[in-house]
């Protein structure tokens, strides 16, 4: 967005050093409600709960009602879903089989759905597949799961390692399983143009990482997960794991504005040691118009054999939401306050991302 007048206060920046102290908090110096600027240097109780609403039009608004002790949201909007309880095997097993069954049927009937077409029941058909990598191999352990709305647009922002982006697999699968909502994730083009995977990618609920789609969802209330490092995450080499690259030009931040959702910090600890990448093959990947060829450990030495992730310990850590609505819409057009707000997010999930390594005694066990 381009500069110009502008649409609130501007931030009053913490100083140097007072993000450490206020790590995962809700944060003062971004609490600055346009309506009274005094609130920016003045401790903000939790109050109001953090979701947002939609109307019949799609404007946001604040919900009213008071958040939860200790919690960002009242209790209609704390999750996990109502729905989603705790099941034993045999029970998810019995359930599974009648969703594959449901699935199978309606993919072969006149009234299946249409090629390329998002399909969730699909996706929780395919959940047991991923349960012995999340459960067993990687042992995935997820932390501060209320802190996604059971309902209403959110943006998860995550960091991204791991030379293939099996974290945003986990992610989702994650967010299904112990939340109950079905995020969407942004992705790159070149994950919708490989033949025969690109439909999969939509099938699976992945959406292009633009403007209009973002938008068009964030507007229908679902919640998005995003990786504002795209490929410089991805393939930054082991030298570099667990610190955040450049978070681009905040183009997620201008939504969230716009909309008025909620950014959640999320934290993914594992994914670099579960493929480290210790070289990269750059004539190689310029041939194959791929943006890096990675080497590791195990690939391609062993061929085929070395893509077999290795059994690392993973964390997946919910960080408590940053508003968004208090801004207001026309605050898009504030490139300063964006960037800010994008720097801000960042050293967020850095800090999230610092303080779960700690608490990770193992990397392998």
């Amino acid at each position: 967005m381009a500069g110009g007048a502008r649409a609130g206060p501007r931030l009053a920046l913490p100083p140097a050093g007072s993000l450490r102290e206020h790590r995962g908090r809700y944060p003062r110096w971004i609490a600055a409600s346009r309506e009274d600027p005094v609130m920016a240097t003045e401790e903000i109780p939790r109050r109001q709960c953090h979701a947002v609403l939609l109307d019949d039009e799609s404007n946001p608004t604040p919900c009213p009602s008071r958040a939860q002790p200790g919690h960002p949201y009242c209790a209609k909007h704390t999750g996990p879903l109502r729905t989603h309880k705790p099941q034993s095997m045999q029970e998810f097993l019995d359930e599974w089989r009648q969703t594959a069954q449901h699935v199978i049927e309606r993919r072969i009937s006149k009234n299946r759905p249409a090629k390329g077409e998002h399909d969730p029941e699909l996706v929780r058909a395919l959940m047991p597949f991923a349960l012995p990598l999340y459960s067993v191999y990687w042992r995935v352990e997820t932390v501060g799961i209320e802190n996604i709305p059971t309902e209403g647009p959110a943006m998860l922002t995550c960091n991204h390692s791991g030379t293939i982006p099996i974290d945003g697999a986990m992610l989702k699968f994650s967010v299904l399983k112990e939340h109950g909502r079905n995020p969407w994730l942004l992705a790159g083009d070149i994950a919708f143009q490989i033949p025969g995977f690109g439909e999969l990618v939509r099938v699976a609920g992945n959406a292009p990482a633009d403007r209009e789609s973002t938008l068009s969802l964030m507007r229908k209330g679902e919640l998005l997960g995003v990786f504002p490092e795209g490929y410089k995450g991805i393939g930054k080499g082991w030298r570099k794991r667990y610190q955040l690259q450049r978070f681009g030009r905040g183009g997620f931040v201008e939504v969230c504005i716009e909309t008025g959702a909620p950014i959640i910090p999320v934290a993914i600890i594992g994914a670099e040691e579960a493929y480290p990448m210790i070289g990269n093959l750059k004539f190689l990947a310029r041939r194959l118009g791929a943006p890096y060829f990675p080497i590791t450990p195990t690939f391609p030495i062993l061929g085929p054999l070395g893509a077999i992730p290795l059994p690392s310990k993973w964390i997946i850590a919910f960080g408590e939401p940053i508003p968004m609505v208090q801004y207001g819409p026309k605050a898009v057009d504030d490139t300063q306050l964006v960037l800010e707000l994008t720097d801000h997010v960042r050293q967020t999930v850095q800090d999230l991302i610092n303080e779960n390594l700690a608490k990770r005694r193992h990397t392998f066990l």
